[in-house]
């Protein structure tokens, strides 16, 4: 079975809401084969990414870059997963109060340094999540979900 891993930092209730949203959309009952694992950015480890098929990496934009817990995640997991996770498709939703772009601009740095293939568009919301903003989270976890059924 194939595993999805969403690495998130959640700690507004618009970042929360976002996140449950990508969560709906990747557990879609239509998608099969798929487990589904999810770990707050401070919690997930180099194994968890090891055991990973795919990824959804979740942001708050803070001053223009991503989250420190965001950026933790990384330092944590940069070198230990460099080898072995060319190729490992990601995708990505940033939320802020400004612009976000700086916050993506980063991810996908680092993504890029480890060799990670973005499999859809950033999912970029500013202000408060509407509804359009809700339903490209949940796109985004089903695409990227369903891209690992076999």
């Amino acid at each position: 079975m194939a595993r999805l891993l969403i690495v998130h930092h959640t700690p507004s209730p618009a970042t929360s809401e976002l996140f449950d949203a990508v969560l709906r959309g990747a557990s879609d009952p239509e998608i099969t084969g798929v487990e589904v694992a999810r770990r707050a950015a401070l919690a997930a480890t180099a194994s968890d990414v090891l055991a990973a098929d795919g990824l959804v990496l979740g942001t708050p934009a803070n001053l223009g870059y991503m989250s420190g817990a965001l950026k933790h995640f990384f330092d944590q997991v940069y070198y230990p997963c460099l080898d072995d996770t060319r190729n490992l498709p990601y995708g990505l939703y940033v939320h802020g109060n400004l612009g976000v772009e700086g916050a993506v601009r980063a991810v996908e740095s680092i993504a890029g340094g480890l060799g990670w293939q973005r499999v859809v568009e950033p999912v970029q919301i500013t202000g408060p999540p509407d509804k359009a903003a809700l339903e490209a989270c949940w796109e985004l976890g089903a695409t990227v979900a369903a891209g690992l059924m076999e």
